[in-house]
């Protein structure tokens, strides 16, 4: 037999099949962009490298029962870390981080949805687990190795060099990659999943210790910050003009613009808010961005209430839920405001149980709230007209004014919808995420016109004013094919993809006649201060990062959580400068000299901006700073 011929040690043969596995998987099952040579070979020798210096571990052990048990065990566990993160890869288009590890109580809710990201030849991962399970249990004896101690040390050594040199290259390609590192695809295409996975923890130990240690000195700082380059002007165009009325908050889940006076088969997807787009009681923003990251509707929840971004690494509702807020439902309540959340799930699902403690919701009107059966439910639960039907009766009985916040859940990943309850037929493409993305998207327009009309039955549509907005994107990079030929492109490129996080959001003003579509760059962290003034409430002191929808001179730009950005000039998207208009790369300034990278680069300044925000923002959740800030005294200070 070959392997009794060859007397190749076991550990070697594990490193270059995992290796080979990982390379495979990396190279075409995730959308690793490669911009040149360099970044293939180090695409292609970190997994390798990793692998090696795993298994040479086991050369250590004396004993060669434990040596063969140790490269077994290691071969599964690698195994089903890479799974997992394929698995995660397929749906988010992200690696896991640290943070998600404590989301698992998530896990049981997803259901349906983690079986949709499986395929069939998922088997073939295992293949090299069969074999190194095999050979350690029949070839013991010739698959292990006896080294003597300057043999060990001689592996040991070659492993670190090896990884010195992976990590030289990676420097050297993307410098201050471990700085720098917004983007988790950076981290991965140059130093791999498993190192990316340390880095990770040492990241996570790192985030947890400086609460400890955090004193509020780095709040002057951070105020200063946002009292000069973030604009809190009192005198904007519809201050005050909310004043003592209901706000009425949706947040409709995966809904994207694209979709927005948009056709499929030859009809409308969204006909309803197609006509608020023309409805003289409404603003509608087309160019408003969501800005969400691994925690996705929770993330959206947390910009909304807070004016701060999310984690780069979790969701912010699991990892900081203990934090000290100063949120707009607390803000709001010394108003006079009562405020609730509606959302037909469980109430622990993304924490929001503890979460919205912090935060300071008075009401969590959650699954058991609702009547739901098999009848009424798909996918993630209630469907959204019967939602919205059944949540008209506690709306009534709330106090006036309030704050009430609805959670949509139909047109939700993987897109399921009853064929009673479709309006139009699903494109045809080759995904069906996409294809049923249009379908379930009419059914929730059609339940928010529904909605509409049961507000002015109950009488609470005049003195309201509604906002909705889609929380985040739908259809990852995943889709991209099917998405370019929905759009007649040759592709979707990295400012394609970038406009593609452009979602819906509608403010409704009823009675004003004065609405319009908006143009100027916006996004979800700009949700706090744009109500809190249009309820009357000023926000100099309370140190956001969003600003007011309707002052005119805003910052300009609007940070995404992976350090990306969109200006109203240009966009920043996948290390790359475009022309916000056109959406061609910027390659040349204004005397047609060709523009160095990392000096010349048109983007080059905001992104500095940008980095230093978010880097605020973190600093701001990480160390749980506002616990040392009193903004009732400060505001009354300030008056």
């Amino acid at each position: 037999m070959f392997f009794k011929q060859s007397r190749i040690p076991l550990y070697i043969i594990a490193a270059l099949l995992f290796g080979l596995k990982t390379y495979i998987i990396y190279r075409f099952m995730f959308s690793i962009k490669l911009d040149n040579p360099m970044q293939e070979f180090i695409l292609m020798i970190n997994p390798f490298i990793s692998a090696f210096l795993i298994f040479a571990i086991s050369v250590w052990f004396k004993n060669q029962s434990r040596q063969m048990k140790f490269l077994r065990y290691t071969i599964l566990t690698g195994t089903i870390i890479v799974y997992f993160n394929l698995v995660f890869y397929r749906s988010f288009t992200d690696f896991l981080t640290i943070p998600q590890l404590f989301q698992a109580s998530n896990m049981g809710d997803l259901g349906s949805s983690i079986f949709t990201l499986t395929e069939f030849y998922d088997i073939l991962f295992f293949a090299d687990v069969v074999i190194i399970w095999y050979l350690s249990k029949k070839m013991p004896s010739i698959m292990a190795v006896s080294y003597p101690r300057r043999g060990k040390v001689f592996a040991l050594a070659m492993s670190l060099m090896l990884l010195a040199g992976n990590f030289l290259l990676a420097e050297m390609e993307r410098p201050q990659l471990f700085t720098r590192a917004f983007d988790r695809e950076y981290l991965v295409k140059n130093i791999g999943l498993f190192n990316y996975h340390v880095y990770d923890i040492a990241v996570h130990s790192k985030v947890k210790t400086q609460r400890v240690f955090a004193d509020g000195n780095d709040l002057p700082e951070i105020e200063e910050f946002t009292q000069t380059q973030v604009n809190s002007d009192s005198n904007a165009e519809l201050f005050g003009i909310a004043e003592d009325k209901n706000v009425i908050f949706i947040n409709v889940e995966s809904m994207q613009s694209f979709l927005i006076n948009n056709e499929v088969n030859g009809k409308e997807v969204t006909p309803f808010m197609n006509s608020l787009v023309e409805d003289d009681s409404t603003y509608y923003f087309e160019n408003f961005y969501h800005q969400t990251q691994q925690g996705k509707t929770s993330d959206s929840e947390f910009i909304t209430e807070n004016s701060l971004y999310p984690s780069s690494r979790g969701a912010v509702f699991f990892t900081h839920a203990q934090n000290e807020y100063h949120a707009m439902p607390e803000i709001i309540k010394e108003e006079g405001y009562t405020s609730s959340v509606f959302h037909a799930n469980n109430k622990s699902f993304w924490n929001r149980d503890q979460m919205y403690d912090s935060l300071g919701f008075d009401h969590f009107y959650g699954e058991d709230a609702y009547e739901v059966n098999e009848g009424n439910s798909v996918g993630w639960g209630l469907k959204d007209k019967p939602f919205f039907e059944q949540s008209i009766k506690y709306l009534q009985s709330q106090e006036e004014p309030f704050y009430s916040k609805f959670i949509t859940l139909t047109h939700h990943f993987p897109f399921e919808l009853d064929e009673e309850d479709r309006s139009i037929d699903p494109y045809d493409s080759n995904s069906n995420t996409l294809n049923n993305f249009f379908p379930t998207a009419r059914y929730t327009d059609e339940s928010l016109e529904e909605f509409f009309s049961k507000l002015k039955q109950a009488g609470l549509y005049e003195d309201s004013i509604i906002v909705m907005m889609g929380d985040h994107n739908g259809i990852s990079e995943n889709h991209n094919k099917a998405m370019a030929q929905y759009l007649d492109k040759d592709e979707i490129t990295p400012y394609d993809f970038t406009q593609l996080q452009r979602v819906p959001f509608f403010i409704h003003i009823p009675g004003h006649d004065k609405g319009k579509v908006m143009s100027k760059v916006s996004g979800q962290i700009d949700i706090k201060p744009t109500i809190l003034h249009m309820l009357g409430i000023e926000t100099d002191n309370n140190m956001l990062f969003g600003e007011d929808l309707f002052i005119k001179d805003r910052k300009g730009y609007i940070a995404l959580r992976n350090g990306d950005f969109i200006s109203e000039e240009y966009v920043s998207a996948g290390g790359v400068c475009y022309d916000r208009e056109s959406g061609d790369p910027v390659e040349e300034d204004s005397n047609n000299a060709l523009v160095q990278p990392e000096r010349d680069d048109p983007c080059t300044p905001t992104k500095e901006k940008v980095e230093k925000e978010l880097g605020y923002s973190d600093n701001i959740i990480y160390s749980d700073l506002f616990r040392f800030v009193d903004f009732v005294e400060d505001n009354e200070t300030e008056n």
